[in-house]
Parts: structure tokens; sequence; C-alpha cells
């Protein structure tokens, strides 16, 4: 039966709008109605509550929530336990994210990943695979052990198809133009991260296919007076899209504020480059045999290095209108409708239209979320 979401605010590609109803068909958005047409009428109605309808949320870095961890156990169980975990917080589409890690480890999460997708679990979009093709002078947490060359096996393994997108963080300086070739014409999509290239490398590594930027300004050369680095690169390049870990932490909100007006508009986009505490009661986990923990909502190895966080995509979405001043619907726009068209999901994800996937978020006028659904069913609220 036709579900209609009826007496919302709604979030369309010309703004908030009113007065009308969001019907459901088959996991699918089938139109925008007046309350007197006569499919409204008919169908199964699901009152808002006059609160706001966006388009779901959608994470590219999700390295864990509830309790648990992609690298320790790359699993399908793991990847359900996460999506409910993040669930609660609006996201609706995820991809989860493996920590540079052996070739084994890499094939096992693959593999999970599309055993996952072919399952239909709730919101998994594809794998993020962060590293191991990384620069061992901007690891951050990464164990440079697991570091290597990415070779003809490697590029075979990341490349092979399955039913999911397949973002692959890399190094530019680490690799070669044949290299980005390669995986670009096996459809991954490939981001610069964790890499201490200068300017040129990396708009070498633009024009040779690399789309995004994983986590600007975090482990990446830094934009100077005469060395641009990767992140005068990312902000001057229009057709690159640029991940924001908007905690408070990661990145200072003038730097973030400066970014978002450099770079060209829809390219900007949020992930929480989220660890087990997301969605958990323990605000410890352990990662290489140390013990992490969340400290004034900052996760941080014993030493004081940033490892991952403990954000999720609404409170990502808050700070970046009150922390940073980004209007609101630009700021779910940056959680949905941008990430959607980053991982090439544009014509599927990331709006309220007639022909989109029926994933939404319902918050209410604290922008807290009170219902998730995905694929036309609500998984939380």
């Amino acid at each position: 039966m036709t579900i209609a979401l009826v007496n919302g605010r709604v979030l369309t590609d010309n703004g908030f709008q009113g007065g009308f109803a969001v019907l459901v068909d088959d996991g699918t958005i089938s139109g925008l109605a007046l309350p007197s047409d006569p499919r409204v009428r008919a169908a199964q109605r699901h009152d808002l509550g006059g609160r706001t309808l966006l388009p779901g949320f959608i994470d590219c870095q999700v390295n864990g929530g509830g309790g648990v961890l992609f690298n320790d156990a790359p699993t399908v169980d793991t990847i359900r336990r996460i999506g409910e975990a993040h669930a609660r917080f609006g996201t609706t589409g995820f991809l989860p994210t493996l920590i540079s890690d052996d070739a084994d480890v890499m094939a096992k999460a693959i593999d999970a990943v599309n055993a996952a997708v072919g399952q239909g679990v709730p919101g998994v979009l594809g794998i993020h695979l962060e590293g191991p093709f990384i620069a061992p002078e901007r690891k951050g947490v990464h164990d440079p052990a697991k570091f290597r060359i990415a070779g003809a096996d490697d590029i075979a393994m990341v490349a092979r198809r399955h039913g999911g997108v397949t973002l692959l963080t890399l190094a530019p300086e680490r690799t070669s133009p044949d290299v980005l070739a390669q995986l670009v014409s096996n459809g991954v999509i490939v981001a610069a991260g964790h890499t201490a290239a200068d300017y040129d490398t990396t708009r070498n590594a633009l024009a040779h296919g690399v789309r995004g930027f994983t986590h600007l300004f975090n482990a990446m050369t830094p934009f100077t007076s005469r060395e641009p680095g990767v992140v005068g690169a990312a902000l001057e390049d229009a057709g690159s899209w640029c991940g924001l870990i908007v905690d408070g932490h990661h990145v200072h909100p003038a730097s973030l504020r400066v970014a978002i007006a450099a770079k060209a508009r829809e390219r900007m986009m949020l992930v929480t480059d989220a660890m087990p505490p997301v969605g958990s009661d323990n605000p410890s986990f352990v990662l290489k045999g140390e013990t992490i923990t969340v400290h004034d909502g900052a996760v941080r190895t014993a030493d004081g290095t940033i490892a991952g966080s403990a954000l999720d995509m609404a409170t990502a979405v808050r700070n970046t209108v009150h922390m940073v001043g980004v209007p609101y619907d630009e700021a779910a726009r940056m959680a949905s409708t941008y990430p959607a068209a980053f991982l090439g999901l544009g014509a599927t994800h990331g709006h309220i239209a007639a022909g989109y996937r029926a994933d939404f978020v319902v918050v209410d006028e604290t922008q807290h979320v009170i219902e998730t659904w995905i694929g036309g069913k609500k998984v939380f609220g």
C-alpha cells in the first residue's frame, strides 16, 4: 500500500516546503501531492506532526559504531550493528570503513560488504578502504606496518566488482597515474588522504581521476603561502568533493568557514569518521592493542593523537549550523545530497523527489532525530 507522509515541513530541491504529502510506493518516492489528491486519501497516512522531513544522511566514512569496529570483525553482522547504531542519528546510507590492514583482511571486508548488500542490510552502500596505500609521514593512528605500494594483486582486489560502491583513500605520491587510471576505469572512487603530497602532485592526481579528499585538513599537507599543499589544491579544484569532520576537535570552525567559502558549492560534504562509541554506552575501545577513550567529545590515544571521532551525522549537521554558521538546509544537503553525488548515487539518493529512494530523517525543532526511514520502512523512532 502507498504510504503518505503528511503534515510535515519537507526539504526539497527548492528549499523547505509544507502543505503537501510525500508518497512512497515499494521503497521509492512516487510523488509529492496536495492533501486533496486522491492518492493521499487512499494511502496509509503517517502524520509527521509538523516536524521536518530531510533526505536521509549518507556517511562515507564509518569505522564503527554500536560498540564494534569494522577492522576487528569484517563481517555482515558487524556491518548490520554499525548500521543500526548510526540509523538512530539519521544515517540511512553508509560506507563501512576499513582502516589500513593486510590484504587478507581487506578481502574479507570486501566480501562482507558484498554479502551485506546482497542480503539487503539496511543502509550499506559499499565500502571505504582508507589505506593501506598512504604516507607514513601522515599516518594518524594507522599502523605503518600495514602500509605498502599498491601492486597488481592489490589493484585487482580493490577493483573487483561487487554490489556497492568502492571508495579508496590513498596518498597520491605513493602511486602513479597508471594505477589511478586502472582504478578509476574499474569504477573505484579514489580520494586523496593521509598524504604528504605537494600541490603539483595533488593537481596531477586530480587530472588522473582523484575525485575527492578524505577529512580535509587532517593528515595532509597544509595550505601555506609558497606551497599550497593538498589543502590548497583541494580548495582550488572546482570538480572534486571534500569530506569535513565537524566535531569541534578535528578542524577549527574558522578554518571550516574559510574552506566552505572557498570551495565550489555542493562539493563540501559531512563525514563522521565514527568509531565504536557512537551509539554505544561504552566510551572506550581497543585499536592495535591500545585502549582508546572518548574525553570531552574527542577520541584520542594516550599520547593525544586523534583516533577517529565520537561524532554522529545528526550532531555533525547541528554543529555545521551552530558552530560554523551554515544555513540548516545547506547543512542537511552536506549530509545527504552532496555525498550522494560524490558516490555517483545522485540519481537515486539524497533528494526528496519522485523516483528517489525513500530514505528520510524526521527531526524536531531542535534538529534532533525522531524517526529514520530506509527504503520506505521506519527503522528508528
